[in-house]
């Protein structure tokens, strides 16, 4: 199985990301080695009032988030650290789990908003919304290192993952660790375009098994994308006119979800195509 997460900080330009991934063999009852890739996404999205136009988020914002981060962080390190129950599928009781699990099996996407809490308690945002989501899908008969050709070949990100992902390039590789650049476009009643900047580095635990943890270093909107007078703003955040939260905010918190079960979706096909070009060369 492989486990990612992206916690997404929309502070000075720059989005802090974590995403880690654990490989094993599945039990042979299953009748055949099945990865499970799971993308789990945090993302702090926009103010809720004010004026509309970019602008800083404000100190409290960001310690909330920051706050929201390091206990997610807290958590997901210490469930590497005990191996186990690692899926948010493995918690339910039997029966919901059999028929999530036979659902997986059938090719479904699984997805579940998450919410970690301090002390038992919900974590406020003044000022700000976070959207924490999990997903899981199964890639049937793939394995490890198929898995991770696809996931660290960024300069094809572009073609595995278009539309939403517009361009990309690895800028520098050593060993393990890629820096890497990525343009997205996102398109949900208007079109955002962003450039934005990545270290990514991968651990191989044991065989079979393997993490990577990714931070985006920086991101900057794009205004004008592709046209001779585009340029990067200076701010990413932008709040929701007064008035209008109730027409706008299902727009924005279903972006999250959309986004992470199409990557879910694009990344099982990327690999399973990766797969078979590789099984027909071997042929050849």
């Amino acid at each position: 199985m492989i486990e990612f997460q992206n916690l997404n900080e929309p502070v000075d330009e720059r989005i802090a990301r974590q995403m880690k991934a654990i490989v094993n063999k599945r039990s042979k009852s299953l009748g055949s080695v099945i990865v499970l890739l799971v993308v789990q996404t945090l993302a702090s999205c926009m103010a809720r009032a004010g004026e509309p136009g970019p602008r800083q988020l404000e100190n409290v914002t960001k310690q909330a988030f920051d706050h929201y981060v390091a206990l997610t962080q807290a958590r997901n390190d210490e469930e590497l650290k005990r191996g186990t129950n690692l899926l948010w599928v493995d918690g339910l009781s039997e029966g919901p789990r059999a028929e999530a699990y036979a659902a997986l099996k059938s090719g479904e996407v699984k997805m579940q908003k998450l919410e970690t809490l301090d002390n038992q308690k919900s974590i406020p945002c003044p000022g700000g919304m976070i959207h924490h989501w999990t997903g899981l899908v199964f890639i049937p008969g793939a394995k490890l290192d198929e898995v991770l050709s696809v996931l660290e070949d960024y300069d094809k990100h572009s073609v595995y993952f278009t539309p939403d992902v517009e361009r990309s390039k690895i800028e520098s590789r050593s060993g393990d660790h890629f820096q890497v650049h990525l343009r997205f476009r996102r398109h949900k009643v208007i079109t955002v375009v962003l450039n934005t900047e990545h270290a990514v580095d991968y651990f191989h635990d044991a065989p079979g098994k393997a993490h990577s943890r990714s931070s985006a270093v920086r991101i900057a909107e794009v205004e004008n994308a592709g046209k001779s007078d585009e340029r990067e703003k200076a701010s990413l955040t932008r709040d929701i006119p007064k008035g209008l939260g109730w027409l706008i905010k299902p727009f924005i918190t279903s972006i999250p979800r959309e986004t992470l079960k199409f990557t879910l979706e694009a990344a099982r096909k990327a690999v399973e195509g990766h797969a078979a070009k590789a099984k027909k060369g071997s042929k050849n």
